[in-house]
């Protein structure tokens, strides 16, 4: 298959965005998303946000997210964090794969995230636009359909270089969330390389 041809600055954009994520922390939920109850701290993991390409490596870019203990039902939740339900990579590089599949076929799809340095195998592309519950905003971008939340997090990313350091409700406004007022994605998907290798350390430690 021919590589599509990506305007370098479009590249640099969807790049910037994902790049000033890596590392931010997570750590604000007002209440238990499940029946509303108080929360305290349990603990905190790391989550792979998205794996991209550097120098022909490939690099997971990860997110730390806080953990709560609900008082009134016994479970375990997430503070607000830029994953939707049910998916294990961050929501942009999801509304990524569902915005350019409104533009090319979804094989097509997987091939222009890698030209712009990002992996997302065709399955998993394929199966969020199976399982696309809600319209993602997007608009055009040098000819390209390109999901708001991408170009927002390329604004915070202008800011980080600047030397402000990105917050993580920074990070959640420029995706839309928090993730408890977003439509869940019913996926059961295999966990990608990076995630087992992460929760795997977690475990050693």
């Amino acid at each position: 298959m021919k590589s599509p041809r990506i305007p370098p600055m479009l590249a640099m954009i969807v790049q910037a965005g994902l790049l000033a994520v890596d590392r931010v922390t997570f750590s604000e939920l007002a209440s238990c998303p499940v029946c509303g109850g108080a929360v305290s701290g349990y603990d905190t993991r790391k989550k792979v946000f998205a794996v991209v390409r550097e120098n022909d490596h490939e690099r997971s870019l990860t997110v730390s997210v806080k953990r709560f203990s609900c008082h009134s039902c016994g479970r375990i939740v997430n503070a607000d964090e830029p994953f939707y339900p049910g998916t294990r990579i961050g929501s942009p590089v999801v509304d990524l794969c569902l915005t350019l599949a409104t533009m090319m076929p979804v094989n097509r799809t997987a091939a222009w995230l890698d030209a712009v340095d990002i992996i997302v195998d065709r399955t998993s592309c394929r199966q969020y636009v199976q399982k696309q519950v809600h319209i993602v905003p997007s608009t055009d971008l040098f000819g390209i359909r390109m999901p708001l939340s991408v170009i927002s997090l390329s604004s915070v990313s202008s800011r980080a270089e600047k030397g402000s350091p990105v917050r993580g409700a920074e990070v959640l406004a420029a995706c839309g969330f928090p993730s408890t007022h977003r439509t869940a994605f019913d996926l059961t998907l295999p966990q990608e390389g990076e995630d087992r290798d992460a929760e795997k350390k977690e475990k050693e430690r």
